[in-house]
């Protein structure tokens, strides 16, 4: 057993605990309180707040190499530039170099749980090679309806091959990609899939204005282009909420990633099915594409976890930041000061995340029996003087990407603030890609 104590304990199932401990034995939390009724202390983490470690619900993992050139474009174009770039430069050994890279940046910034989509599949080995837990959701992609039954076979072949690897830490689920890419039979089979072989699923859905044309209106630059292509494009629903509700997707209760443009209605849909919600606040911004009605969708009681989204989009993987915007954010857009406290963002960063996950029996929180993933943050930098409330001194003082302490089922991942694991080799790999990538961020590519 080792028991680790700091200034602050913050369990988020329970108030904090000031001058708390937490302690670990064969990979579990065993104790959880003050300082005075632990055992005999081990690890005094000193001006530290210890919290769980840190959830984050949506990343591409796969495309941190893609970081910084895909910069201020319409959405669309900037799906294109991504897609032909990481087709000619990113092989599959850059993609896990990329993938391992970005788990490290997480690892820094004390995230422990990692939920992924991913197409080429590489991000199951980067959580299983990095030690971290997460869900590694297989991309499929497919506008064109005729082809849906040919695109469930091979994904159902690919999800069997991955899911043979799958560990008590990582497993594999299934990601029918968004409404511009994947035609309405294909999300049914997905769907049916996903419940048939209780895999679970994400999907992007209500992020953007081109989507809501595309689903509403059957306009827009993602009509367009799919008419170039011979694919018939009409309209197919209120909403894309109510186009998955439509097609049964949502008895699957998905992970929808974003929400951007969820209406009162949708909200209703999405809590009467059960299903959760990855806010990703900083992407939405930086994308152009909006707030997400994050207090609605908290006041509705569906769960809802912070994501990153990827570096290609966000630039940077830092939750407790993340989780600052979504306050900001929500605040704003509400236009009232009276929601959404501190204590509710690092909710949200950790058990909140858990819970959009269906992880929250082993991890999201400190409690005895759950898993031993742990972050400790410093508070004791001129930045974050003085302390009076442990949460808010970490979502709106101090830096996510600093954590001294890191565990995951009481493995220690960081220590002292540094990387246990040695990275070089990937991050030589992924500099290389960069410097290759830097051809395709003219306006003409």
């Amino acid at each position: 057993m080792i028991v680790y104590s700091a200034r602050w304990v913050l369990p988020v199932s329970r108030p904090p605990i000031e001058h708390g401990a937490v302690a670990v034995e064969d990979g579990r939390i065993t104790f959880v309180g003050p300082v005075t009724s632990a055992p005999p202390v081990d690890v005094q983490l000193g001006d530290c707040a210890l919290v769980p470690g840190l959830v984050n619900v949506h990343t591409h993992l796969e495309l941190t190499a893609m970081r910084g050139w895909l910069e201020d474009l319409p959405f669309r174009r900037w799906i294109i530039r991504l897609t032909k770039a990481r087709r000619e430069v990113l092989d599959a050994g850059r993609l896990l170099a990329s993938a391992r890279l970005g788990i490290a940046e997480g690892l820094l910034a004390g995230i422990t749980t990692y939920a992924d989509t991913c197409e080429s599949g590489v991000a199951h080995q980067a959580m299983r090679d990095m030690r971290v837990r997460g869900v590694m959701y297989l991309e499929v992609f497919g506008p064109d309806p005729d082809r849906a039954s040919g695109s469930l076979r091979e994904l159902a072949t690919r999800v069997a091959a991955v899911r043979a690897q799958d560990s008590t830490l990582v497993r594999t689920g299934i990601s029918p990609h968004a409404p511009y890419s994947v035609s309405d039979d294909l999300f049914a089979g997905a769907a049916r899939l996903s419940i048939d072989e209780r895999l679970p699923m994400a999907i992007h859905a209500a992020e953007s204005e081109a989507e809501h044309l595309l689903v509403t209106a059957a306009r827009g630059d993602f009509a367009d282009a799919l008419r170039a292509r011979g694919i018939d494009v009409a309209p197919r629903g209120t909403s894309t909420i109510a186009l998955l509700d439509r097609v049964g997707v949502l008895h699957a209760r998905p992970l929808l990633i974003h929400c951007v443009r969820a209406s009162h209605d949708d909200i209703r849909r999405i809590a009467a099915h059960g299903c959760a919600v990855a806010h990703c606040p900083a992407s939405n911004a930086k994308l152009g594409h909006g707030i997400a009605d994050l207090e609605g969708l908290l006041h509705a009681n569906v769960d809802v976890g912070i994501g990153s989204d990827s570096v290609a989009s966000n630039n940077r993987m830092d939750l407790l930041d993340e989780a600052r915007l979504a306050l900001l954010m929500g605040r704003a857009r509400r236009g009232t000061w009276d929601v959404l406290p501190a204590a509710q963002g690092l909710e949200l960063a950790t058990l909140g995340g858990a819970r959009a996950l269906g992880l929250d029996a082993e991890t999201g929180s400190l409690e005895v029996g759950k898993a031993a993933d742990l972050a400790a943050f410093p508070l004791d930098a001129i930045h974050a003087q003085p302390v009076q409330e442990p949460e808010s001194a970490l979502l709106f003082a101090t830096s996510g990407r600093g954590a001294r302490l890191v565990m995951v089922a009481g493995e220690v991942l960081v220590r002292d603030g540094r990387l246990v694991r040695e990275i070089t080799g990937d991050f030589e790999t992924v500099r290389a890609a960069g410097a290759e990538l830097r051809r395709f961020a003219s306006p003409d590519s």
